[in-house]
């Protein structure tokens, strides 16, 4: 499987016991993790058991650390290398509830037009070896904002089943092709369609994708492929961490769509692995024993005839 994460950055969990403003604040401690929307999706397919290639930008001593997390979890790594810095991305924990899972994006780096020019024939080229491509999250400056339409464009000639998760003019622009699949979430349906309810959801995109999987948080997932619409979802007590949790379903839909499985066990898998990773404290990350734990515990309804 090949995944494309453009903005690949260092997720970083910053403990501070409490913020002062207009003073010196320092960290208590920092534990870093390989992040980005696109290496979420590729750590947790190796831990599925998925082979995968994560095509990226990878900028400086940053992308070198993310470069190396991934080779030493039996994920292929190619793409551009940058000059300038890879990203880094804090979400501040702490005992203050009005600070604790506040993040602080970094912009990352700059990409020029050769930059971008060795992207896309990397990518011409590397999916011919892939029957399903995932593009995860967001792109860095510079890259044109019908980046996602192009490639999209580019899977449609070659016969490959692309499945998108972006926002703003990213999955506008993308949403003037035609591509496989697509996951949303509701903030980003509420800002590009002007609704977030689910059958209308549903009822807009499946004129431009095959498959649709919309997510409004505990409420679960609502997926729509192969003329069937199902809503899928489950309780966790104990939540750790909810970051990278829509990764971890994509995977999860994505690993069941490789494998040909029912339409029932495609949303039972991305629900129970975005679940999974509300279970762990490493950022976006999931283990394949708690999705195994998971799946029976998933409630599926078939809303096809409803």
């Amino acid at each position: 499987m090949l995944i494309i994460c453009p903005n690949p950055s260092i997720d970083t969990f910053a403990w501070i016991t409490r913020f002062s403003s207009g003073t010196t604040n320092r960290f208590e401690s920092l534990q870093e993790y390989p992040g980005g929307k696109g290496t979420h999706i590729a750590f947790a397919q190796r831990e599925l058991g998925q082979d995968a290639t994560l095509l990226a930008f990878w900028g400086g001593r940053n992308g070198s650390w993310i470069k190396e997390a991934c080779l030493n979890k039996g994920i292929d790594v190619i793409g551009p290398e940058l000059d300038s810095e890879n990203r880094k991305c804090y979400t501040i924990r702490s005992q203050d509830q009005e600070l604790n899972n506040t993040e602080l994006l970094e912009p990352g780096p700059f990409i020029t037009k050769s930059d971008w020019q060795s992207f896309l024939d990397i990518f011409k080229k590397e999916i011919r070896n892939h029957r399903l491509i995932i593009a995860s999250g967001s792109w860095p400056a510079g890259t044109p904002e019908s980046a996602n339409r192009l490639l999209s464009e580019h899977c449609h000639e070659a016969g490959k089943d692309l499945i998108i998760d972006c926002n703003g003019s990213q999955l506008k622009n993308a949403l003037k092709s035609e591509f496989f699949g697509i996951h949303l979430n509701e903030p980003e349906a509420g800002e590009i369609l002007g609704t977030t309810n689910p059958f209308e959801v549903i009822e807009h995109l499946k004129k431009n994708v095959k498959l649709v999987a919309y997510t409004k948080g505990k409420q679960g997932l609502w997926l729509y492929f192969r003329e069937e619409l199902i809503h899928a979802c489950t309780t966790i007590d104990n939540v750790i961490s909810t970051v990278g949790s829509g990764d971890c379903l994509t995977a999860g839909i994505a690993f069941a769509i490789e494998r040909q499985m029912a339409n029932s066990d495609i949303a039972t898998y991305g629900v129970a692995c975005g679940a999974a990773n509300c279970l762990n404290e490493e950022l976006g990350m999931l283990r394949k024993t708690d999705v195994e734990s998971l799946l029976p515990l998933i409630n599926i309804k078939n809303l096809s005839h409803a």
